[in-house]
């Protein structure tokens, strides 16, 4: 089991920027090779896909986000970080962290997440 804990979201004004970062604990995330990955959902809209990023840093990424976006992982730590810049006020979402295995297409875990608000 692996459990995921959110945190650095905020009020931010358009064009700012905020970093999340998401805790894993449990098992660690690298021994595992799990994807880690980042989604949105705004109220009254369907969860969506922001990035993910695999055990060794290969990236991905919604096209609504890239070039402003950037998703790390510290395996180490047994974090991953969504660093956020050029903020929209669309970008306006509950921000939530997310892990699979390679060769599951879901992801099991999910954390409660953080919320973001940019206001114009």
């Amino acid at each position: 089991q692996v459990q995921l804990v959110e945190s650095g979201g905020g009020l931010v004004q358009a064009g700012g920027s905020l970093r999340l970062s998401c805790a894993a604990s449990g098992r660690t995330i690298s021994n595992y090779r799990y994807i880690m990955g980042w989604f949105r959902q705004a109220p009254g809209k369907e969860r969506e896909f922001v990035a993910s990023i695999t055990w060794s840093s290969d990236t991905n990424y919604v096209d609504s986000v890239k070039g402003r976006f950037t998703i790390s992982r510290d395996n180490a730590k047994n974090m991953v970080y969504l660093q956020m810049n050029s903020l929209k006020p669309e970008d306006t979402a509950s921000y939530l962290c997310a892990a699979r295995v390679p060769d599951i297409t879901t992801y099991d875990y999910w954390g409660q997440g953080t919320q973001v608000t940019v206001s114009s």
